[in-house]
């Protein structure tokens, strides 16, 4: 068979194979980046991941080397895979999208005056949901404009603890309306689900995309602080949104054991590389005040052990470069679990509570930098 024929051929092949995600052919998706048939009949196909370290590049690979191992006439196959370009993600959005360029990200803009806070952590468990709503709760009691987007997109638990777990949002035309709760701004891929039972299991180009649709499909308004609810870890939310918001600034949750803090050091380390400013950390669970029925006085019982928070600032401020303070240190608190079960933030239920105060007074150290361009990069060229 000649030549050109053979390559007709191996490009018709190769335009059955779908993205295992996207379901979309990967001729169509851009992501056949080069097709060679050398003097002995033997095709050399590049493929192209969206992500490095793609779960599914086995399947990729597979399903390639079956659909040219059907093709009559062809000696052989080699099969190398490589890792799209920022620039080529975008333009296979773009082709996702119909041709139109992805919406605008108000807070991505140099000019944007909105705090945007990452509440992170290295690991699971650790509060951090609840640190979210709270430190919300308690800058929008000081007259904040502030919203919460959970971007926890496997395991969104900001909608139950804020009492929202059946709400729905309302679109207008081509926006979505972020659900309101006392004052807040509230979106979660929870209240997008057709049921609450539906799992959600994505990765690369689909995560990237939704991350990017919470961000510009709702309407935020003008925020004084936008909230985000990270996923714990440092995968692919954590990558995206380092690209999509870099005026964003990373708190880090820790809890006190060190087994806890070496992992939370990874996300404060995961921001800096994404060159997002670490602000500082928060050492939930810190301790446990109990009155003693000898003295009758409060004593601080360190349940699970001490000095994790300093540890994960200490480590920080080694490794970036710069002053990452422990800005709070939470105390274990039983209503503090109570009020997030019962979709009522504590700051609200109970807020006069050790916790509640420590949350408070967070909030108005953060409150008291007040809106502006210092510190934030600008898109500034030396002529």
């Amino acid at each position: 068979m000649p030549t050109d024929q053979l390559l007709n051929a191996v490009t018709a092949a190769l335009s059955t194979v779908n993205d295992p995600e996207i379901h979309r052919p990967i001729t169509e998706l851009g992501m056949v980046d080069s097709v060679a048939i050398d003097d002995a009949g033997v095709a050399h196909v590049r493929v192209l991941l969206t992500i490095a370290g793609c779960p599914l590049s086995n399947t990729i690979e597979s399903d390639v080397r079956t659909a040219l191992a059907a093709v009559v006439g062809l000696a052989g196959a080699e099969v190398e895979l490589g890792v799209m370009t920022d620039e080529q993600r975008k333009a296979m959005r773009q082709r996702l999208r119909g041709g139109v360029a992805d919406r605008e990200i108000p807070f991505s803009r140099p000019d944007n005056l909105t705090q945007v806070l990452l509440i992170s952590s290295g690991k699971g468990g650790v509060g951090k949901s609840s640190v979210t709503v709270n430190l919300a709760m308690a800058l929008n009691d000081l007259g904040k404009s502030v919203g919460i987007l959970d971007a926890d997109i496997y395991g969104h638990s900001v909608p139950s603890m804020l009492g929202l777990a059946d709400a729905s949002p309302t679109a207008v035309e081509d926006m979505i309306m972020p659900v309101p709760m006392m004052g807040l701004k509230v979106i979660s891929m929870g209240m997008l689900k057709a049921s609450r039972d539906q799992v959600i299991a994505w990765r690369g180009p689909i995560l990237d995309k939704a991350l990017h649709q919470l961000l510009s499909d709702v309407y935020w308004g003008d925020l004084d602080f936008l909230l985000l609810d990270l996923p714990p870890g440092t995968g692919d939310v954590a990558m995206s949104l380092g690209n999509k918001l870099p005026n964003a600034e990373v708190i880090v949750v820790t809890t006190p054991q060190q087994a806890a803090a070496e992992v939370a050091e990874r996300a404060g380390t995961m921001a800096s590389m994404m060159e997002q400013k670490v602000l500082g950390v928060v050492e939930n669970m810190a301790y446990l005040d109990v009155e003693c029925p000898h003295c009758h006085r409060s004593h601080r019982v360190d349940v699970f052990g001490s000095g994790g928070g300093q540890q994960v600032s200490a480590a920080l401020t080694l490794r970036v470069g710069y002053d990452v303070p422990v800005l709070a240190e939470v105390p274990l608190e039983p209503g503090l679990r109570a009020a997030g079960d019962e979709g009522m933030p504590l700051v609200v239920s109970a807020p006069d509570s050790p916790a509640a105060r420590v949350f408070r007074d967070l909030a108005a150290r953060l409150a008291a930098r007040g809106r502006g361009l210092a510190g934030k990069k600008l898109p500034l060229r030396v002529q």
